[in-house]
């Protein structure tokens, strides 16, 4: 149930007024004690925003404390963080220790981090623009669960970003607004705080009223906040419409100048521009330099009236961008200043403020330092009533039950991507709970990377049924592009962006909406680069779903070098929050899937990529499952190394042929060579690592997978390992136990032809593996 203090607007607004400057103080102060009052071991600067913070907190204490319901959700400014904050620092959910030690570790983070921080995080912030987006896709999430049953209509609420003007420029947000046209976008509001200055300038003026243009075209509602109450009052006085036709005219630059000089400048450039005007220079008389300061700043992001009638008026489910004009370093002595972006109040002017503000020398960290018994008792009764108050902490879903195992996909020739199809297309025909929770989606490349089956089974996500016209009119088709809220699938176009954030959105459907959801995602493994910022965020915030990067390498012959990976397993081994696999056969990718769904649930788990292959492999012929608890920890042996072997061949991937025929030519001359297959180098790798960190920290520095499986090699040994990637991916492996090796991969981009061609030319092929392992044994030998 939403608690909204019950005052009138005024009284409201007033309490709200007394809120942005407690905002203000606390963020500002807490700014300066980590730069100049902290001990600073090692000399360099903290950093925060207090300007930047400073144009915010009006907004965020009329959204905070008057808008927001418990069941929203908001992504904030990455620069305001300071100010969510103090926000809960008010509602006594931040410690004092943790904001004394802001940016430092343990502290408040620099940045809003739903992982670091321990304060409620709704969405991690940082990189800008990420956060923008991903409320729209959470707002798509949101509309899945409500179509799905498992969130009621009436519960919905608003995906909220806060946003500095200059986030406009990113692209990734122009991605979104096309795809949430797409998906008919609800629920969602961006609030701009359109202070017209970034970190090197201040913005274009000749952006004004595009992104009303470019908004509107989409469907969106646009509220421009441009002036206060008290600004509005003024422009309907004699002479006070020439004061807002120059206001409506006047450079972002100019006005941030006169902003930073100060009440005597504007005086003087107000009489010059228009004080022979009728009654201009009488209105203006009427005001002190202070009070003249004061009206000509007195924007609509700044006027806490204006605030809550713009939210007011946009009580329904039609997504609304609020453009609120601010200044930025309001109520500081930066204001309006051009590089106050990383600027900071020296010590002199954080005192002048605090002595402005009646708190007393060593209050500075009381949260209604300054106020007196009455208005301190209104404060916290207001605070306490509030919406935000009464928010309850983020729910804890169940865990879905897994089947015993994913079956494999019979046939004796089979490539990984085309198994990943068959096996997803069995799970939706088979009535399992986990098939009711997978969601898939791909960018614009569902047909193509095998997803066709499984969404024929289960649908497309639309909230409006859209029937299959092309199955309509009965023309023959391998895919049923039938859309309906009950659909599993949710299309996309080739933004890569976009797919991330809907997969990071997605993969946060347990603790933000209580119900869990299995992701799935695919995109042409080269492709998994453009969305690099986006999947970063993604892990990042502890989303969970699971990667698909398919077809990979350049056995992706034909296509040329433009669709062909390179170094995508360095990027799933070096992304945190991934787990990276590579499997050669349909037995393998079945085990490694099902792992895949347990991870994606576990409390400690995290994301999963898999790095298939569109090349047709002939499948092993198993005695037993002996070789399956191997695979999951990261490699098991396909040929075991016989009594005083003294090489193996190591391989991930679809280059099993290649590493099996050089095994088969070199057995005879080299009795017991070992051959390894590499599910993932990832999980082999961070054993290792976790293995010497254990020595740091003075545990016990037990074998990790790798050295167990290596421990079949004597020290020295040879190793040609080989991989359709950065050969980088596998070299590392003869630093586990000290043995000599030749990495093949790919390191340079690829070409069109067929695969024997490009295995000769990139040194991938049965041949250049042989060469390998004779000029190991020769530069041993010698």
């Amino acid at each position: 149930m939403t608690v909204i203090a019950q005052t009138r607007p005024a009284e409201t607004a007033r309490l709200l007024d007394q809120l942005e400057v407690r905002l203000r103080w606390l963020s500002a102060w807490t700014i300066h004690n980590a730069n100049l009052l902290r001990p600073k071991r090692d000399g360099m600067k903290v950093g925060g925003h207090q300007a930047s913070c400073a144009s915010m907190t009006a907004i965020m204490a009329a959204l905070y404390f008057h808008a927001l319901r418990p069941q929203d959700k908001v992504a904030v400014k990455p620069h305001a963080g300071p100010v969510l904050h103090a926000i809960h620092y008010l509602l006594g959910q931040q410690s004092l220790d943790r904001l004394q030690r802001f940016r430092g570790l343990g502290g408040a983070q620099s940045y809003p981090s739903r992982t670091k921080d321990a304060i409620p995080v709704d969405f991690s912030t940082g990189s800008v623009g990420l956060g923008v987006a991903m409320t729209a896709f959470a707002s798509l999430v949101q509309d899945y669960l409500v179509a799905h049953g498992e969130v009621r209509e009436e519960d919905a609420g608003r995906m909220i970003a806060l946003l500095g003007d200059a986030e406009l420029d990113e692209g990734n947000i122009y991605e979104c607004l096309i795809e949430g046209v797409k998906h008919d976008l609800r629920n969602c509001w961006w609030i701009v705080d359109y202070n017209r200055q970034s970190l090197d300038s201040t913005t274009a003026d000749r952006m004004f009223r595009r992104f009303d243009d470019i908004f509107e075209t989409c469907g969106w509602r646009v509220i421009t906040l441009k002036h206060g109450k008290r600004q509005r009052e003024t422009f309907a006085r004699p002479g006070g419409a020439a004061i807002a036709e120059w206001i409506e005219n006047c450079p972002n630059a100019d006005y941030a100048v006169l902003t930073y000089l100060g009440g005597v400048a504007w005086r003087e450039r107000l009489l010059r521009d228009i004080g022979d005007r009728p009654q201009v220079s009488a209105l203006i008389a009427d005001h002190s330099d202070e009070q003249l300061a004061a009206l000509m700043t007195n924007l609509g992001g700044h006027c806490t009236e204006t605030l809550i009638e713009a939210f007011d008026s946009a009580q329904d489910e039609r997504p609304t961008l609020f453009i609120a004009y601010t200044i930025k370093g309001y109520g500081l002595p930066l204001a309006g200043h051009k590089d106050n972006h990383s600027g900071m109040m020296n010590a002199a002017q954080i005192e002048g403020l605090r002595e402005a503000l009646g708190i007393a020398p060593g209050e500075e960290w009381e949260p209604w330092a300054g106020l007196g018994d009455n208005a301190r008792a209104a404060l916290e009764d207001f605070v306490a009533r509030s919406a935000l108050a009464c928010k309850p902490a983020e729910p804890v879903a169940p865990a879905i039950p897994l089947p015993a195992r994913l079956p494999v996909p019979d046939g004796a020739d089979q490539s990984t991507q085309a198994a990943f199809g068959r096996i997803l297309n069995d799970l939706a025909r088979s009535g399992e709970p986990l098939a009711d929770r997978i969601v898939t989606t791909a960018p614009d490349v569902t047909q193509t990377t095998n997803l066709g089956a499984f969404v024929n089974q289960r649908g497309l996500f639309r909230r409006q049924e859209l029937a299959d016209v092309f199955q309509h009119a009965r023309i023959p088709s391998a895919q049923k592009w039938i859309q309906h809220a009950a659909g599993q699938h949710i299309e996309l176009g080739i933004a890569e962006n976009n797919f991330f954030l809907l997969l990071a959105a997605l993969g946060l459907s347990a603790p933000h909406f209580g119900s869990r959801l299995f992701p799935v995602g695919t995109v042409y493994d080269p492709f998994v680069a453009r969305g690099l910022d986006a999947l970063n965020y993604g892990c990042y915030q502890d989303a969970r779903f699971l990667l698909v990067g398919t077809p990979s390498g350049l056995t992706l012959a034909g296509e040329g070098g433009a669709h062909q990976s390179i170094n995508t397993p360095l990027i799933g081994m070096g992304q945190p929050g991934l787990t990276l696999f590579e499997p050669a056969f349909a037995d393998e990718l079945a085990a490694i899937m099902h792992w895949s769904f347990d991870h994606l649930q576990r409390p400690d788990g995290g994301s999963v990529y898999l790095r298939l292959s569109t090349r047709t492999l002939t499948q092993p012929q198993r005695s037993d499952d002996s070789w399956q608890a191997d695979a999951l920890r990261g490699g098991y042996w396909l040929r075991r190394p016989g009594p005083g072997a003294e090489a193996a061949i190591v391989f991930s991937g679809a280059v099993a042929p290649e590493a099996l025929e050089a095994w088969q030519q070199l057995a005879e001359d080299m009795p017991g060579l070992g051959l390894l297959n590499v599910t993932s180098a990832d999980l082999l790798h961070r054993g290792w690592s976790a293995r010497r960190a254990a020595r740091w920290r003075g545990e016990p520095a037990h074998p990790c997978h790798a050295d167990r499986l290596l421990a079949d090699l004597p020290a020295g040994a040879a190793l040609v390992t080989v991989l359709d990637g950065s050969p980088s991916a596998l070299s590392w492996l003869g630093a586990v136990r000290g043995m000599r090796v030749s990495p093949l991969g790919t390191d340079r981009f690829g070409q069109t032809g067929d695969i024997p061609d490009l295995y000769r030319t990139y040194r991938l092929d049965a041949a250049a593996i042989v060469d390998a392992m004779a000029d190991l044994l020769l530069d041993f030998g010698g």
